[in-house]
């Protein structure tokens, strides 16, 4: 975990993070991440499930309870970098003009395994989420998208 001086991190209780190998065996194994900046707020609530996942929080996430994110999800509320080339030019214009959005996922939902879910995303209560997906705009709750 990597929480910057001003960011805000609220895990709830029964939080799990598998990173063994072998807890986790579905392959491109590596260990959990978790990145706050300094204007991040991460909530996590209850009973979440994280293996092998990415979450780098610039603005806002929102995870809610009984939520299982699969092996090797990312979650980015932020793009990184300017999407203007020529601000990508020099390090502090691309800083400046790096967009971030809140995401907020719902609860009871499984995230499946390899997918990613970008910034500004809302997604609803009892969604799943196919394996290898890529998250770029709300889902409804009690759907399944892949």
């Amino acid at each position: 975990m990597n929480i910057s001086i001003g960011g805000k991190c609220i895990i709830g209780t029964n939080f799990r993070m598998n990173n063994r190998e072998s807890s986790n065996p579905i392959g491109r194994f590596h260990a959990c991440s978790i990145v706050v900046g300094k204007k991040g707020m991460l909530t996590i609530g209850s009973n979440v499930g994280m293996s092998s996942a990415a979450i780098v929080c610039q603005d806002s996430i929102e995870i809610g309870d009984y939520v299982n994110i699969g092996g090797n999800v990312v979650i980015y509320d932020t793009n990184f970098h300017s999407l203007d080339s020529l601000k990508r030019l020099n390090r502090e214009s691309d800083v400046e003009h790096t967009k971030t959005t809140p995401i907020k996922i719902g609860n009871n939902v499984f995230i499946g395994a390899h997918s990613t879910i970008l910034k500004g995303v809302t997604i609803g209560d009892n969604v799943v989420i196919g394996a290898c997906s890529l998250v770029s705009k709300d889902i409804p709750s009690n759907e399944i998208w892949g």
